[in-house]
């Protein structure tokens, strides 16, 4: 006996034997048919790539992606930094402490609206990171994708990911 949900009322359950149940579809539901897996898998794979060349310089692949963002774009707020991440404010916060503890970002107040911070990146949170941009070659070597690959994959997570 299976459980399975009313289609005309969600929220009730109804027996089912799974005889009554429709024939699978065509398409392949393997595991490693899935593009959420394949995505998962990749991304997991990039993280153990990226982790101990962070490591050797004493970086997550949060904080250094911080650092890349600030690099590229400084004296931002946090909630525009958090959005330009994909990070919730509530992860940017710890976050955020811990590099400014390290003396490599600043959050400054605005002027007037004490809840409003901007955050800078100091001369030695932009030191590390050009010390640490060599990681992103060293990853991208190890993936054994073509320029052309990873310019592509890059344009398709990017169509994945707009709204």
């Amino acid at each position: 006996m299976l459980y399975a949900r009313d289609p005309v009322d969600p929220g009730r359950r109804r027996n089912q034997n799974l005889e009554d149940l429709p024939a699978p579809a065509s398409q392949d539901v393997t595991l490693e048919a899935q593009l959420c897996f394949a995505l998962y898998s990749a991304s997991n794979t990039i993280d153990q790539y990226y982790r101990p060349l962070l490591e050797a310089h004493d970086l997550t692949y949060a904080q250094y992606i911080v650092l890349m963002a600030l690099a590229e774009k400084d004296n931002v707020s946090i909630t525009s930094l958090a959005n330009r991440l994909g990070l919730s404010k509530a992860t940017m916060t710890p976050l955020l402490r811990r590099l400014e503890g390290r003396d490599l970002l600043r959050r400054e107040m605005v002027e007037g609206d004490e809840r409003q911070k901007f955050i800078q990146i100091t001369l030695a949170g932009r030191a590390l990171f050009e010390k640490s941009c060599g990681v992103t070659e060293k990853v991208f070597e190890k993936s054994k994708l073509t320029p052309e690959q990873a310019n592509t994959l890059v344009a398709l997570c990017k169509r994945i990911t707009q709204d």
